[in-house]
């Protein structure tokens, strides 16, 4: 059986972000960029980023004295994999639920209904 790469936890995603946008970081970096918007003890950013490498999710190598991380996967390729799990498990594989309650729930503007509207003719042709 093929196994499954463990979904990103809020505080993991949080730190991939960070990591995905500087590209490649240290603890440091992702520590001194989350100070910005919420206090976070840097061993807790060294854990996690610990536990991340450990997942799968950041590369780590020796610069200088530093580990530097970089993503193992781009953006895209994981929250899709979180998206499709999402599915999954709320709504059995489905992804007509997930957006008739995007539609009744968060009121999509007439901008973002075009944009799925072109999106799924460019799909079903």
């Amino acid at each position: 059986m093929k196994s499954k790469k463990p979904v990103l936890a809020g505080q993991e995603l949080e730190i991939m972000k960070v990591v995905w946008r500087l590209e490649q970081a240290t603890v440091r970096d992702v520590y001194e960029d989350m100070l910005k918007h919420r206090k976070i003890a840097y061993t807790t950013v060294m854990t996690m980023m610990k536990i991340l490498e450990t997942k799968g999710y950041l590369k780590k190598s020796d610069k200088d004295r530093a580990f530097v991380y970089r993503p193992a996967k781009p953006q895209q390729q994981v929250i899709s994999g979180m998206v499709k799990e999402f599915i999954n498990r709320v709504f059995n594989g489905s992804a007509e639920p997930l957006l008739l309650h995007l539609v009744e729930e968060k009121g999509l503007s007439t901008d973002e209904v075009e944009e799925i509207r072109r999106l799924l003719n460019k799909e079903c042709k």
